[in-house]
């Protein structure tokens, strides 16, 4: 998700609100362009009274994807790592395929862990369906292990059926990432200045050596 504070008097509509919680929290959205391998959702909300712009990219998991996905995380503030909580492979899949192919692009991003789905913990169809491959829901003690041992700044659980802390998750990564943001342009701003300075003695240094010759 990249994030900017901006000036803009555009609002977040609710067909966006609804389209944006259903890409990041897992629930079944059908893409007009399927093919695609990733998708971007700008919005603009209020911070604090003041307009800040949004824009969350959902890209596709699929191998195949490996070698394009790396244009998603271009000035990325804050990633979204979710995964399905009556799902043990996509939770496995955050150790051993996600977090060493962002540390990779992007060390520096700040990480949210996220747990969609869990309404479906206690669902007894999904129980037994787990049981019979001999697996089991996630727990909430081995994910909020997990977002330690990765160094996320946050576990949340949530559901886009019961709407169960879906306005948490997008209110901690809206927050997370607004400080990288403007971490990022601190230090942007550090490194232009010292690059001016460093042009200014090199033409003053030069105009100098003229002199002298």
């Amino acid at each position: 998700m990249d994030i900017q504070r901006n000036t803009s008097r555009q609002r977040l509509t609710t067909s966006q609100v609804t389209k944006w919680k259903q890409v990041c929290v897992g629930s079944k959205m059908t893409h007009p362009f399927p093919r695609f391998f990733f998708f971007f959702f700008p919005a603009v909300v209020q911070v604090d009274g003041q307009p800040v712009r949004l824009q969350l990219c959902d890209t596709a998991g699929q191998d195949e994807f490996d070698k394009l996905r790396h244009f998603c995380y271009t000035r990325t503030d804050v990633l979204l790592l979710c995964f399905s909580v009556v799902s043990p492979a996509s939770f496995q899949n955050i150790g051993e395929k996600w977090v060493p192919e962002i540390r990779r692009r992007c060390p520096l991003t700040p990480v949210l862990l996220v747990g969609t789905q869990c309404d479906l913990r206690q669902d007894v169809k999904v129980l037994i369906e787990l049981a019979r491959r001999r697996e089991r829901p996630v727990l909430e003690e081995d994910a909020r292990t997990l977002a330690d041992k990765i160094g996320a700044v946050a576990y949340i659980e949530c559901s886009s059926l019961t709407q169960k802390n879906l306005k948490e998750v997008f209110d901690a990564a809206i927050s997370v990432g607004l400080r990288h943001s403007d971490r990022r342009a601190r230090r942007e701003r550090k490194v232009h200045s010292t690059a001016d300075k460093m042009k200014m003695l090199s033409k003053s240094w030069w105009k100098k050596y003229i002199c002298i010759q």
